[in-house]
């Protein structure tokens, strides 16, 4: 990844997806969840102070180093325990059926293959295990789609391969996720482009 990849990108995402609107999304997206939990994409664990009492261990699957010891704070000020276990989404380090649920924030956008993730997410959850996720992507208007597809190069290349086009709800369902929850918006206070969001709970039969 470089330099700017492995030391600049995780401070800037570390600042960037803790301002107000984040953490509110944060905080419905975290609702709900119990036992234990798997969270890919944990970055600087800003889910952290999120996580409801109900959750009884989170498995923290984070590529970057940088983001880990940004997150040692936070990680320290839980009672919950967080541990480092994986540092590929598309290839999880877990038995089949292992968790109770799975915890997503802005993370599909960024997997190379987001199918085998998503699948990944299938094997090791139990059944009836529940993803939470929010994610932007694919906006539902044509004409903010239009501008998404002509960004969408320069925003992978400035964001560690983000995409904003990739349309989370389809994907889901496309992997056999049963969504249970959901709620398509358009981030306020950013270009339209940047916010259009999904926020919900997709179960595994």
């Amino acid at each position: 990844m470089g330099v700017y990849g492995e030391q600049v990108l995780p401070r800037i995402v570390n600042v960037a997806c803790d301002m107000k609107e984040a953490v509110a999304q944060r905080r419905r997206v975290c609702a709900g969840l119990a036992g234990d939990v798997v969270e890919i994409g944990f970055g600087s664990g800003l889910n952290v102070p999120h996580y409801p009492a109900a959750v009884t261990e989170v498995f923290a699957v984070e590529p970057a180093d940088v983001a880990w010891r940004l997150a040692r704070k936070r990680v320290s000020a839980t009672s919950i325990p967080v541990h480092r276990e994986g540092l590929d989404g598309q290839a999880l380090p877990f038995p089949d059926d292992r968790f109770d649920a799975a915890l997503s924030t802005w993370t599909m956008c960024t997997i190379p293959d987001i199918d085998a993730a998503l699948r990944e997410l299938r094997r090791v959850l139990k059944p009836g295990g529940t993803l939470h996720f929010v994610e932007h992507g694919l906006a539902p208007d044509e004409r903010v789609r239009r501008w998404q597809h002509r960004f969408d190069p320069l925003q992978q290349r400035l964001f560690g391969g983000c995409h904003l086009t990739r349309p989370t709800a389809d994907l889901l369902r496309g992997a056999g996720f049963v969504i249970t929850e959901l709620d398509a918006f358009y981030e306020k206070g950013a270009p339209k482009m940047l916010a259009a969001q999904t926020l919900g709970v997709a179960q595994s039969p």
